[in-house]
């Protein structure tokens, strides 16, 4: 017999979204890892709040929510509000009841610098490679680096003098010419995001408004285990390389480092030495600083077999995390956006290794 529909919505729901939610899904394992990290942050938390005042969206439900957000690679926090709204699923993740209301959208724009900023990023961050290290997921004997160019939330046409005074802009989307112009980093900067530079990373790649993004990954896994966003040149990769080797844990034990050929340079091996870690970076054809005692050794040659995965995490900031172009302007809430985005990755990659993530289930 055919079933008919019933247009006549039911006044009350007797059953729970804990009861929705399949006891085999990824996000359960999930949430209760996050909730057991965000329990420990409860000091960071209390610092940026005041004890008075109109209770605050829980920072806890916030901080998830932007997790979903990478995860299912929502476009905007507008949608995302509103994703969470209709989903059963992400209210249960954030921890909403089937009655309560969403906050607004721009909850998030109004908690950027409290919440969002570096500092509670990179605690959230290090709680997630402290998990890792404690289930002897992470070594801390050998890693990789490498660097990205993340495009910032600006165009060419932001690119002007810095001594230029020509008054009133000349609308929303004008008519701009560059050919001929010299346009450099020392005489021009963007007036939309002043901390993005000009750069291209080869010499058939073309120039853009950008931002660099580092990152130090351990061999065992594949794990990350520390971020840095710096200002786009051409020394930053190795700059940046040698600030996260020198906050790595455990100084006192030798280490090794993966890297491309962009890292062959004396002042970076002379670096890497002085902070007792042995460089295993791609030698250049024609002057290398790479010393052949080191190139000879079979851990050589599997650094540089290891290192290309750092491009797994790369490749899945920005087409799952939507870091391929920030939409933040400036280089300090890059930086927090970036460190949730690995910290995420993070999550899903030890639920890989655990077993208990499946993407085709998520």
């Amino acid at each position: 017999m055919r079933g008919s529909q019933d247009f006549q919505g039911a006044m009350f729901s007797y059953i729970s979204l804990e009861e929705r939610v399949p006891q085999a899904h990824p996000l359960r394992k999930l949430r209760a890892v996050v909730d057991a990290l965000l329990a420990t942050m409860n000091r960071e938390f209390e610092a940026v709040y005041a004890r008075r005042g109109r209770p605050s969206v829980p920072p806890e439900m916030l901080l998830k929510a932007l997790l979903l957000q990478i995860l299912f690679s929502i476009r905007s926090e507008r949608q995302l509000v509103e994703a969470i709204n209709y989903n059963l699923l992400y209210r249960w993740f954030v921890g909403l009841n089937i009655e309560d209301k969403v906050w607004d959208h721009s909850t998030f724009s109004a908690n950027r610098e409290r919440l969002f900023n570096e500092d509670l990023a990179r605690a959230f961050f290090e709680r997630v490679k402290l998990s890792a290290q404690w289930g002897k997921l992470a070594s801390d004997e050998h890693f990789s680096v490498d660097g990205t160019l993340i495009d910032a939330w600006a165009s060419h046409k932001s690119f002007k003098r810095k001594d230029d005074d020509s008054g009133t802009p000349p609308g929303r989307n004008p008519e701009v010419d560059f050919k001929g112009q010299e346009r450099c980093n020392d005489t021009h900067e963007s007036t939309t995001d002043a901390d993005a530079r000009l750069f291209k990373k080869s010499q058939g790649d073309k120039s853009r408004l950008c931002h660099m993004g580092h990152i130090l990954m351990e061999n065992r896994n594949g794990l990350i285990v520390d971020v840095e966003i710096t200002h786009a040149s051409g020394t930053a990769e190795r700059e940046a390389a040698l600030a996260m080797l020198e906050r790595r844990g455990n100084r006192n034990k030798r280490a090794t480092v993966g890297a491309d050929k962009g890292y062959d340079s004396k002042a970076f091996i002379k670096g890497c030495r002085k902070l007792k870690v042995t460089p295993h970076v791609a030698a250049k054809d024609k002057h290398s600083a790479v010393d052949a005692r080191v190139t000879r050794h079979e851990g050589y040659k599997t650094s540089l077999k290891v290192r290309k995965r750092i491009e797994e995490a790369f490749g899945w900031i920005k087409t799952v995390g939507g870091l391929a172009k920030t939409k933040l302007i400036g280089q300090a809430k890059l930086t927090g956006q970036a460190l949730l985005c690995f910290a995420t990755y993070n999550l899903v990659r030890m639920g890989s290794i655990g077993g208990w993530w499946d993407a085709h289930h998520a």
